[in-house]
């Protein structure tokens, strides 16, 4: 029976969302100013390229630690001291952006922090909230994520321009301490029975359990294929806005529109189930290959707008598919290092794309970078054919078995 006292399970479930939202729109706001101030301060690729290697590609060689941790402690705890560490992080940038080393130095603390907060919540929303509201509490924490995301660049490109770097790196920190508070607030357990932690010891339990199941094995592979071409379109999204002379509303622009789409995607995520999940997560990754390589053959600039969109909403539907999948197949002693060790060898791939995003750019441009990008996309969504027909004819076989022992 529930205590008095807990949160409802919803409730828990809408507040981890608004904090995901709150903090993800500073982040957001803050990446964009990131972008653009070492664009400015360098006019080079390859420092593009170096701010994604040090922000979006920390976690493959931290997110092994993260889910450690997250596994390990109290996962409501290790939420609240990640937050509270991101505030010291962009604190600190506030008052020293102006040399790029040490924007980058700094701006790798505030994402290296950040990890165990991302495994301790993908890996307790199961212990939140029911199986059967388990597609539903993924898709609400999703949309906090993306609506951040749609919203967080087009109000760091018109701040940076109105009024500096400064105030966007200062208010992410304040966002980072409310989501802090409404963490701490949810009064609910994190995390189920760890009678089988013995089974799953040591940093490399998610790497193992991941090698050892089919299904999730596959779903690496694919993610692995489409980040490979991620890492040259990311770093294409600035000098494909110059291009087109949008500037850096335009840059703002493509990736507001990018988390529009994915808002619309992680609401869609509410009607999967089970038996939905693993054709979601094919045509989602489907999707993303062709809205991206269309983008290589727009003549304008607001067709790249659209494809944006799409994508967006492709990667979210994805997303949602492949979080309930990895959630469903793995105990809760694990989980946050089988997310982690997933993330961990997807993040690697896109870290070495980085690494030769700029010589690429610069030696094809950026739609034809996009072009690549769709490509590799495309190579994802076949690996993902073999687990959506094995899974169809997995259901098929059991109908038969339930009729019978319904009747």
């Amino acid at each position: 029976m529930r205590n008095q006292h807990e949160t409802r399970p919803k409730t828990a479930v809408r507040r981890l969302a608004a904090a995901r939202l709150i903090s993800v729109v500073g982040g957001s706001a803050s990446f964009t100013a990131l972008m653009v101030t070492v664009y400015e301060l360098t006019g080079s690729a390859t420092w593009l390229a170096a701010a994604l290697l040090f922000t979006f590609g920390v976690s493959g060689f931290l997110a092994p630690l993260g889910g450690a941790i997250a596994d390990r402690f109290d996962r409501k705890r290790v939420m609240v001291v990640s937050d509270l560490l991101g505030v010291a992080a962009y604190l600190a940038l506030t008052f020293l952006h102006g040399d790029p080393g040490v924007l980058l130095a700094l701006a790798f603390v505030a994402a290296a922090v950040a990890q165990p907060f991302y495994w301790a919540s993908g890996a307790a929303i199961p212990n939140l909230v029911g199986e059967d509201q388990l597609a539903w509490a993924n898709s609400l924490v999703a949309l906090g994520r993306n609506a951040g995301i749609m919203i967080g660049p087009a109000v760091g490109g018109a701040l940076v321009g109105a009024i500096g770097p400064t105030w966007v790196f200062g208010l992410n920190a304040v966002t980072f301490a409310v989501s802090a508070l409404l963490v701490w607030m949810i009064r609910a357990d994190f995390q189920g029975s760890r009678e089988d932690a013995e089974e799953h010891r040591g940093l490399r339990a998610g790497f193992v359990f991941v090698a050892r199941d089919r299904v999730l094995r596959s779903i690496v592979f694919a993610w692995a294929a489409l980040v490979a071409g991620v890492g040259f379109v990311m770093v294409a999204d600035v000098p494909l806005a110059e291009h087109f002379h949008a500037g850096s509303l335009g840059y703002g622009l493509m990736i507001g529109t990018w988390g529009l789409g994915s808002v619309l995607g992680s609401l869609a995520g509410r009607k999967l189930n089970e038996e939905k999940e693993p054709r979601a997560l094919f045509l989602g990754m489907a999707l993303i290959a062709l809205s991206t390589g269309a983008v290589a053959v727009s003549p304008w600039f607001a067709p790249i707008l659209v494809m944006s969109a799409m994508s967006g909403f492709g990667d979210a539907i994805t997303v949602v598919a492949e979080q309930g999948i990895q959630q469903r197949r793995t105990p809760d002693a694990v989980r946050s290092r089988v997310m982690a060790a997933s993330e961990a060898v997807v993040s690697v791939v896109f870290a070495l794309s980085l690494a030769f995003a700029g010589p690429v750019l610069q030696a094809l441009g950026p739609q034809n970078v996009y072009a690549i990008g769709g490509a590799t996309a495309l190579v994802g969504a076949t690996v993902l054919l073999p687990v959506v027909i094995g899974e169809r004819r997995r259901a098929t076989e059991r109908e038969p078995t339930m009729q019978v022992e319904a009747g």
